[in-house]
């Protein structure tokens, strides 16, 4: 029996965890509990089984695998992100980006639709918290889609998924977390994933369209009276060709004599800043110039996307680390809650309270993982997933859809950042060796991760939406009369057609990998002949000397003298350095110090004909 165990006991660790952690025992608690009782078994049955590889000198390693935790600095990211979210959700960004776009698409059928997408996209982009988008977004833009007739589940389900952008889109905790765990660069991480973001936005849109032509009845458009910023189209066209216009003046002829980094954010800055300082005076002066919905676009987009631009653009222009960047951001987030003048002492401790709570969250199950994976490995664990998962069917296309199927399924239970902490680093070297790049494997599990998050009946943005959803029919002022509530079947429903483009966009990352690899630099590929035409043509002698004699084909010559790049002019042959030189014949005499150097190198002097200075 005790052979056995000794002989399967990582896959009686890795079973026992797992089962620990879905019948919901603390996670960190329980990945350093079973880490350190596996420990003891298996330094008890080291004896038996030569796979196994622990002593109790080993423990000692522990206390060094804590403090390499504490000292990672891209693990400071998340709390900057984290900071900076909290305090734009509780400065009611949300809310200012919901009410404008939606005034701005409500022309047009499913406009409210199409602005949670959007907005959802941007929160993403300055928050990076799914939580705090879902929910922001249902306490606020699922009254109103109830109040003027949208479907039930299609709302739900366009809060939801729009939500869980915040999984995917830079500068998301997972792509940190990600990155961190594949020992991968987190700018190439947001970098890779910056265009697949993009289209799954796109393709949410589709669906929404596509709902206005064959069901235009579940995504009506907001009345006149529900639009009292009106229509102001013209001026608000006129306001973003000027920021196009300004931006493409400094960058040809204002800032033209720096870098190009430098001068990409110096053009920015100003092309955002004059049209942003206009908006402001027309609307403190009432000038008139700006009609109320330009002026609104104006004031409140233009803020996040400013913050938006400082974080990710310096990042990816690499002007900033992801690290500078959430520091940049955090203090962005400051900055415009205090100019918007709705930062207090209340609203400043929250933030910092739960920024805390958070951070330490992460550090305690990173802490735990560790711990567990101290064992795992001194019992071959590594070795037995690894043999486990090559020996499936099918190679690089098999191991894909495998480990999808096993994430998606563990993300209907377990947080993301235990999947990331647990599963990730056993995984990261498989796909290593199947020579899949690791970072397309971390964005494909982050997609995984998001479609998860929204699968019936464990997704975690599910519950956040049924937290905030109204349970009971309610009175609506505006429209005087009572609107039914949201039931959970119409959530699950309404999730659904989200799921079916996640698994799309999976399948569509898996066939073009191109669409994040294009963060690699393709290397500088220089042709021979090429160079030595380039030199022939500088001058006419080779390296800029003319008549030098200096030549890259035949080696080095000099005028009147032997050629040192063929033996036979008047040089000795000179041996190779990889084998002893053999003997020109047989009264051919030893080299001085007689045998060989080691390694099959000739001994100094004599072999090479060049003498001896000893």
């Amino acid at each position: 029996m005790l052979d056995l165990i000794a002989h399967n006991l990582a896959p009686i660790m890795f079973v026992t965890v797992m089962a620990m952690l879905l019948l919901g025992y603390p996670v960190a608690f329980t990945l350093a509990a079973g880490g350190m009782y596996f420990f003891v078994a298996g330094v008890e049955l080291s004896h038996i089984s030569p796979e196994i590889r622990l002593f109790w000198p080993l423990a000692q390693a522990n206390m060094n695998r804590v403090f390499d935790v504490m000292r990672n600095d891209t693990l400071l990211a998340i709390p900057f992100f984290t900071f900076m979210g909290l305090i734009l959700e509780r400065s009611r960004m949300a809310e200012d980006l919901l009410d404008t776009i939606g005034q701005l698409f409500g022309t047009m059928r499913g406009g409210l639709a199409f602005a949670v997408i959007v907005v959802g996209a941007l929160l993403a982009a300055t928050t990076g918290v799914v939580a705090a988008s879902v929910i922001a977004m249902g306490l606020i833009s699922l009254p109103i889609m109830m109040r003027y007739n949208y479907h039930p589940g299609l709302a739900a389900g366009t809060i939801a998924a729009s939500g869980t952008l915040a999984q995917i889109i830079p500068p998301s905790l997972v792509l940190i977390v990600m990155a961190d765990q594949l020992g991968r660069s987190v700018g190439d991480m947001y970098v890779g994933a910056f265009f697949p973001a993009l289209i799954i936005v796109g393709m949410y849109c589709a669906y929404i369209f596509v709902i206005t032509l064959i069901k235009p009845q579940w995504v009506p458009a907001l009345p006149p009276e529900a639009r009292p910023l009106g229509n102001g189209g013209r001026s608000l066209f006129i306001i973003i060709g000027l920021a196009i216009a300004l931006f493409f003046i400094c960058d040809y002829f204002v800032f033209d004599d720096l870098r190009y980094e430098t001068r990409v954010v110096w053009s920015a800055l100003v092309a955002t800043l004059i049209p942003y300082g206009f908006a402001l005076l027309n609307r403190k002066m009432k000038l008139g110039y700006l009609s109320k919905m330009a002026e609104q676009v104006v004031i409140v987009l233009i803020p996040p996307l400013a913050l938006i631009f400082l974080v990710l653009g310096t990042i990816f222009l690499g002007i900033a680390t992801p690290t500078e960047g959430g520091a940049m951001g955090a203090t962005g987030a400051l900055i415009m809650s205090i100019m918007k003048g709705r930062l207090d002492r209340k609203t400043l401790l929250q933030a910092l309270d739960s920024t805390a709570k958070l951070a330490t969250f992460v550090m305690f199950i990173l802490i735990g993982a560790r711990v567990f994976a101290l064992t795992f490995y001194g019992i071959s664990g590594d070795r037995w997933v690894e043999e486990l998962l090559l020996a499936l069917p099918g190679g690089e296309i098999g191991f894909l859809i495998t480990v999808s199927i096993v994430i998606f399924i563990l993300g209907c239970f377990l947080d993301f950042f235990e999947i990331a902490f647990i599963m990730v680093p056993l995984l990261a070297p498989v796909a290593e060796k199947l020579g899949i790049d690791l970072i397309w494997f971390g964005v494909l599990l982050g997609f995984n991760l998001q479609a998860s998050f929204l699968t019936p009946p464990f997704g975690f943005a599910l519950f956040y939406l049924r937290s905030v959803a109204p349970i009971k029919a309610w009175y609506d002022k505006t429209t005087d009369r009572m609107i039914e509530p949201i039931s959970t079947r119409a959530i699950y429903t309404g999730t659904l057609p989200f799921i079916v483009i996640q698994v799309a966009m999976l399948g569509i990352l898996i066939a073009f990998p191109g669409l994040v690899t294009h963060y690699k630099t393709p290397p500088v590929i220089m042709d021979q002949s090429d160079i030595n035409q380039e030199i022939n043509n500088i001058g006419g002698g080779g390296f800029g000397l003319p008549g030098s004699g200096l030549s890259l084909d035949g080696g080095l010559s000099l005028p009147g003298s032997p050629s040192l790049g063929e033996p036979g002019d008047g040089m000795p042959a000179m041996p190779s350095f990889g084998e002893p030189s053999e003997p020109a014949g047989d009264n051919a005499q030893p080299a001085p110090g007689g045998l060989p150097a080691p390694g099959g190198l000739p001994a100094p002097g004599g072999a090479t004909g060049l003498p001896n200075f000893d």
